[in-house]
């Protein structure tokens, strides 16, 4: 029953789960707490399909009172019978293959961003020039920003190791020294709390799990909720409008692939946000107990069996 247990659990968590989440309102209200909730469901899907496996194969491999399979996986199909044998394969077979892609995937996001992140900062390392307005901005006085010869208004940033704030003249000329300092501090935000990382994790979480089950939820999800953290760093710099009017001037910039941009297309959304009420105590502390319990209780309800067969399976 451990098995399929964690099988349910693991198509629930990686299919109906997230679309259901996506769909509330109230993560606007309480982002850091809707990210550990979702970081939560996607942690535990992943541990669930990995559990599912193990469980599958102490079916399996069914030990013996000396604590040693009592036959081969293939002899194990006389044991268990014919179609309960194959969907036991099959499942194991899912999992394994649900673990090698999320290892590549995890590989090929990280290696392909700081790719393109490398080539970009190359490039505005080469191309950027300074600005007389940049150096009146309070944050902009680091190393890392480059000013871009650029009339649209656009700011963006390359995390990494070196990282980099992208803004253009047209931002730096056309926003006021509260906007731009909005804009600054939000893109810093990003590069602080690396939150280039989280959605790396979530794409390749997103990329491990087969069509059928997977939703894109998720990811979407994350990608807004990230946003929604950098401005609330803005908002305690400089305050709900001048970061609101940043947004607008912003919204329309382009930012390279890899990038981490102020503007886009949920600027609409978070400028609603910054005209609405602020962020709730109460619902943070719900999502909060919400995420422990996802990842607590399934491991306390399914997890210890198998744990214990699995002690017996290899005579621990």
């Amino acid at each position: 029953m451990s098995a399929l247990a964690f099988t349910i659990l693991a198509v629930l968590l990686v299919g109906p789960a997230p679309a259901w989440l996506a769909r509330a309102t109230w993560p606007l209200r309480a982002p850091r707490a809707a990210m550990v909730l979702w970081q939560a469901v996607a942690l535990a899907a992943v541990l669930s399909a990995f559990s599912a496996g193990i469980a599958i194969a102490s079916r399996l491999l069914m030990p013996g009172p000396d604590g040693r399979p009592m036959a081969s996986i293939v002899g194990a199909a006389g044991r268990l019978g014919w179609p309960l044998w194959a969907a036991y394969v099959g499942v194991f077979a899912l999992t394994v293959l649900v673990g090698v892609r999320l290892m590549v995937a995890l590989v090929r996001v990280a290696i392909a961003n700081r790719r393109r992140r490398a080539h970009h900062r190359m490039v505005v390392d080469l191309v950027g020039v300074g600005h007389d307005v940049a150096l009146t901005q309070p944050c902009a006085r680091t190393r890392d920003l480059r000013v871009l010869d650029v009339a649209e208004p656009l700011a963006y940033c390359l995390p990494g190791v070196r990282s980099r704030v992208v803004v253009s003249e047209g931002a730096l000329t056309t926003l006021a020294t509260d906007e731009v300092t909005a804009i600054l501090t939000h893109e810093r935000a990003h590069l602080r709390a690396r939150h280039d990382l989280v959605l790396e994790a979530f794409t390749a979480v997103h990329a491990a799990f087969p069509r059928l089950v997977r939703s894109s939820s998720a990811l979407r999800a994350v990608q807004l909720l990230v946003e929604l953290l950098a401005d609330d760093a803005a908002v305690r710099a400089t305050g709900r409008t001048p970061l609101a009017r940043a947004l607008v001037a912003c919204a329309s910039g382009r930012a390279p692939s890899g990038a981490l941009a102020i503007g886009g297309p949920s600027t609409v959304l978070r400028v609603r946000r910054l005209a609405g009420r602020g962020n709730s105590p109460m619902l943070s502390a719900a999502a909060y107990l919400t995420a422990a319990a996802i990842l607590v209780l399934p491991t306390i309800a399914l997890a210890v069996p198998w744990l214990i067969e699995l002690r017996r399976l290899f005579n621990l």
